[in-house]
């Protein structure tokens, strides 16, 4: 198969095939890494108003990008309706401090297809006809309270009579570094109308800051034509059909619009919007430049389409570029139509399979190259004016050490422009499904010296890398070695001993009274409790965290199964087997003996520690007292007999500490008549108590997968005094109506696909070991039983419910918005938003997310895949 084949070759080191792909974020500016204000206030220090004409330092932003994966170049599209003030060269969004819910993007895009390889890739986007109503969009939200909805580009009418430009850009590579493109544009609307069109081609600025001399490169242009010459990267040309003008200007910043200084370049950056917009006479007559466009000006009658064909290569010398570009454009959909069919199950239904292909396209879209010299950017560039003294104390000063240049999966390219460690992890499980080389190269990448804290911490995110996200990393390294084919010991041990780094740091760190507890903090559940975790707490103490120590022992059983699979192999790796087996026991006994059980709730509650050892549960009934049940494992006996040392020391256990007794002394026979034994943080009493509480409607069960925060707590909303003020949590399906933790962030009651993700791979682990003897109600009230497998099972398919259109044909994501429910431009356009609303399903948060949500993929994979006579 083709692209196996280019995959092969690529691994191997044997054809570049990755080297060129959609490594362009959807967004730049606001960022924390353009950012050189004193205070961090990134997203007023560099405002979408500065992105046409300001060079960007540390990466680039445009539509439909792609680059090399250095960034050395970056091409992308531009388009003007005739009526926008500027040229849409970007999504347009509001910033964490604009939208009454956080940042959010405004514009409706899809990644609608690629290969692991990116030999074949396709991208969509509506663009109004009418004025983009960025001050409308502006206006509205700023006025909104946190208790409205966001206002959305929808709800301003331009799309109205279907006056928008339906625009498709595809990708199909001819060789590693010769693309060829095709941009197709529809005008949808019932008037005849004209749209400008402007393919770009430019090099990414590296040569303003005072760094090593580097040589300014040079772009050419000509009708039809613009050429490169770069020190690295040698003779790049974009060929485009017919002679469209060649405009050219430079990336350089435009110092006269932005702050009245003289600039770089009389030709600056935003010369070809103000030539296209305004006729200014800002580009170079010269046709020389270091940013350039191929300038298309189309009309079309209403329902017309049109193509435009362009090649972009890299080559040795000038040479004539074929724009017979269809045989290689038609090949690669061909091949890339046989690739997925061999990845999705035949027994996924066809809308399975375009919702499984849609969300590996926004993983494989996902993907941007990520530069960041922390020491560099804390102290200023040399060419540049050194930066306030107040940085070297502020945001990340701890983390000077780590200096990125790579391309990296991020959670979502216009939202969050920047990876962060735990989505990372689970964007790789459902990666490993097409691209296992990848998504190991991924999981090694963030536990290299450059990445990982001397001190062992691996890093959360950019806007504040000393965050604590749940250590989900052994897990997702796990599970990617096993969709492999669990052969790369290699890679599963080079992960084992970094990762005991990052263990000893959590054990050090993390359980401030060394009674294997853990406190963590933030946990990525940014608004799940009374009072923001991440902070000073409200009073003097410590929170015990019951989702901190959950973490923690799943954490130590991630290290055990490793440390197994490696000793079986090499016997020297016993010694960790015995090690986290016993610090694993040490934990889960620790849970109970230090309050975090509750046994008459039958609920796990993070517990306020108070200086007089006074012990406050903090009874909210959330996914913190769920996470516990993903610490579980199973041990067989021929596991036990081949290494005789855990034997032992499991023996000695139970024999001289019986009170780990309850976590480690289930025993049964497995289906196939072996002994086997049951490692969880909880018996099979707690089990089945803590399951009658997830499985029931009035609490965590929603008809679209398990909520966040248990909906009993409409009614009775929990709150808590201390210090004198009263802290309260209480179940909101939506968004979130508190600003505790700022942004969108909500964990309030939303469903939330990892936390689910990671719950039916419990249940499944405990279906193994109980098998069909262990029935539980189903839902909880029904009095109806079903076997764990069941269950498991079902809540995948509520999880995938969110996506496929249901009897009356509407996907829950799109809640009551008619024009993505019915009309037929838009309700086959999938998006994988990041959470997702606790009674109706409909899509919140990031809406292109795709990230963690594509874990929906591995559901499909998985739950078809059972169901595949074949498989």
């Amino acid at each position: 198969m083709a692209e196996r084949e280019r995959l092969a070759q690529a691994d191997s080191g044997e054809q570049p095939w990755r080297a060129w792909g959609p490594y362009v974020a959807e967004r730049a500016w606001g960022t924390v890494r353009e950012d050189y204000s004193e205070h961090g206030t990134a997203w007023d220090y560099f405002p979408h108003d500065h992105a046409r004409s300001r060079a960007y330092r540390w990466n680039d932003d445009g539509m439909a990008g792609i680059c090399d994966e250095r960034q050395t170049f970056c091409f992308a599209l531009a388009l003007w309706n005739g009526t926008d003030p500027i040229l849409k060269e970007r999504m347009f969004g509001l910033g964490g401090d604009g939208g009454n819910h956080g940042e959010d993007a405004k514009e409706y895009w899809w990644y609608q297809d690629s290969t692991p390889t990116h030999s074949w890739m396709s991208w969509r986007y509506h663009y109004p006809q009418t004025a983009f109503p960025y001050d409308e969009l502006v206006a509205v939200n700023g006025r909104r309270s946190r208790d409205e909805p966001e206002y959305e580009l929808v709800d301003t009418g331009v799309f109205d009579e279907d006056r928008f430009w339906a625009v498709t850009v595809d990708y199909a590579k001819a060789s590693p570094r010769d693309m060829c493109i095709v941009v197709t544009i529809s005008n949808r609307g019932p008037d005849e109308a004209t749209l400008h069109v402007l393919p770009s081609l430019w090099f990414r600025n590296t040569w303003s800051w005072g760094l090593n001399n580097r040589p300014v490169p040079v772009l050419k242009g000509s009708p039809g034509r613009l050429v490169g010459e770069h020190r690295s990267l040698g003779h790049l040309e974009l060929h485009g059909e017919g002679e469209p003008p060649a405009l050219l200007c430079d990336n350089e910043t435009n110092s006269q619009r932005l702050w009245g200084l003289p600039g770089k370049s009389t030709y600056p950056k935003d010369g070809i919007n103000d030539f296209v917009v305004n006729g200014a006479p800002t580009v170079n007559p010269a046709g020389v430049g270091t940013k350039g466009a191929l300038y298309y000006e189309i009309t079309l009658g209403p329902g017309e389409t049109r193509q435009i064909r362009l090649r972009l290569t890299e080559s040795d010398s000038p040479t004539e570029l074929d724009l017979d570009v269809a045989p290689v454009v038609q090949a690669r959909k061909a091949e890339a139509d046989a690739y997925f069919a061999d990845v999705i199950p035949a027994a996924a239904s066809a809308e399975e399979a375009a919702v499984a292909r849609q969300g590996i396209a926004g993983l494989m879209w996902g993907k941007q190259f990520y530069h960041f010299d922390v020491k560099q950017w804390l102290e200023g560039d040399p060419g540049s004016a050194p930066p306030p003294p107040g940085r070297r104390y502020g945001r990340n000063n701890a983390w000077w050490h780590m200096n990125s240049f790579d391309v990296i999966s991020m959670p979502d390219p216009w939202e969050y422009p920047w990876y962060a460690a735990w989505d990372l992890a689970f964007h790789c499980v459902s990666i490993a499904r097409v691209d296992p080389g990848f998504a190991k190269s991924q999981l090694l990448l963030l536990l290299r010296e450059w990445y990982m804290h001397p001190n062992g911490q691996i890093p959360a995110y950019e806007w504040a890398f000393g965050d604590v996200n749940p250590p989900v990393h052994a897990w997702a390294a796990l599970r990617v070695f096993e969709i492999d084919g669990g052969r790369d010991h290699d890679f599963l041990a080079r992960i084992m001993h970094k990762q005991l780094l990052n263990f000893t740091w959590w054990v050090n760190r993390k359980d401030v009274g060394g009674n294997n507890v853990f406190e963590g903090g933030f946990l990525g559940l940014d608004n799940v409790g009374p009072f923001d975790r991440s902070a000073a707490l409200p009073v003097a103490g410590v929170l015990e965290q019951s989702d901190g120590t959950g973490w923690m022992a799943m954490y130590a059983l991630n290290l055990l199964d490793m440390s197994i699979r490696l000793a079986l192999h090499d016997r020297t790796y016993e010694d960790m087997a015995t090690k986290f087996f016993e610090h694993f026991a040490y934990i889960a006994e620790a849970a109970y003996k230090q309050g975090l059980w509750d046994d008459e709730d039958c609920f796990f509650y993070d517990v306020l520690r108070l200086p007089d050892g006074h012990k406050m549960p903090l009874k909210a009934r959330s996914i913190v007292g769920l996470l516990p049940l993903a610490a579980t494992t199973r041990l067989s006996a021929g596991t036990l007999n081949r290494l005789p040392e855990l034997g032992a020391r499991l023996r000695w256990l139970l024999a001289n500490q019986p009170e780990t007794g309850d976590v480690i002394s289930a025993r049964r026979l497995s289906a196939d008549g072996r002994q086997q034994r049951l490692l969880s943080m909880v018996g099979q009493d707690q089990l089945l108590r803590i399951l009658a509480r997830m499985l029931d409607p009035e609490e965590f069960l929603s008809p679209y997968g398990l909520r966040t925060l248990s909906r009993a707590h409409l009614e009775k909303p929990f709150t808590v005094s201390l210090g004198g003020q009263d802290f309260t949590v209480g179940y909101e399906p939506a968004e979130s109506t508190s600003g505790l933790f700022g942004g969108n962030s909500n964990w309030r009651g939303p469903v939330w696909m990892p936390v689910n993700f990671l719950l039916i791979e419990a249940l499944r682990e405990f279906a193994a070991f109980f098998g069909d003897d262990l029935m539980v109600e189903y839902p909880t009230g029904s009095q109806t039983k079903h076997s764990l497998t069941y269950v498991a099972d079902d809540l995948s398919r509520r999880l995938i419910a969110l996506f496929v259109p249901d009897s009356w044909g509407r996907r829950p994501i799109y809640g009551a918005n008619e024009l993505f429910q019915n009309h037929p431009d838009w309700k086959d356009l999938i998006v994988f938003p990041e959470y997702f609303h606790g009674d109706n399903g409909a899509g919140l948060g990031a809406w292109h997310q795709t990230g963690w949500t594509a874990l929906v993929v591995d559901l499909i994979l998985t739950l078809d895949r059972k169901d595949d006579p074949a498989a």
